[in-house]
């Protein structure tokens, strides 16, 4: 949940620790903090480091970094929704080729993947054969 900086309790007042005070578990509480930020300062572009660089810790750095990208939850669960009613109806288009439309339903499903959603193969596989217009049909029975 972010750096815990030590800190003492003198007389029921909670005031931090002096560093010549901290015992192992605080420098290795305060390592870890600062091994996580590097990585994700190294990890970053040019653009997000510039958004996170100002932050304290790395769960504040991440939670940046997934508001900015995933949204809040509330937006994650609208995209979701959004994705699976394409899903729902989704059909090849006419002069569509079947590589184009693969291509569309795979941005589809690797969307819903990335925000959590997935599908078992066979659902997606009869999704598929379903979505395919009546010239395919002698096709479709042959499967």
């Amino acid at each position: 949940n972010g750096p815990r900086m030590p800190t003492r309790i003198i007389d029921g007042v909670v005031s931090p620790k002096p560093e010549n005070e901290y015992n192992d578990n605080d420098f290795r509480m305060l390592q870890l903090n600062s091994k996580a930020k590097h990585v994700l300062f190294c990890a970053v572009g040019p653009n997000e480091f510039n958004r996170i660089s100002s932050c304290d810790s790395a769960k504040e750095m991440w939670d940046l970094l997934e508001v900015t990208y995933e949204g809040t939850n509330q937006v994650k669960e609208s995209k979701i929704s959004m994705l699976v009613h394409e899903y729902e109806l989704f059909i090849m288009h006419d002069n569509e080729s079947i590589s184009d439309m693969f291509t569309r339903f795979t941005t589809i499903i690797n969307s819903l993947k990335n925000l959590g959603k997935s599908y078992p193969n066979q659902e997606l596989v009869r999704k598929i054969l379903r979505c395919l217009p009546k010239s395919w049909t002698p096709k479709v029975t042959a499967i």
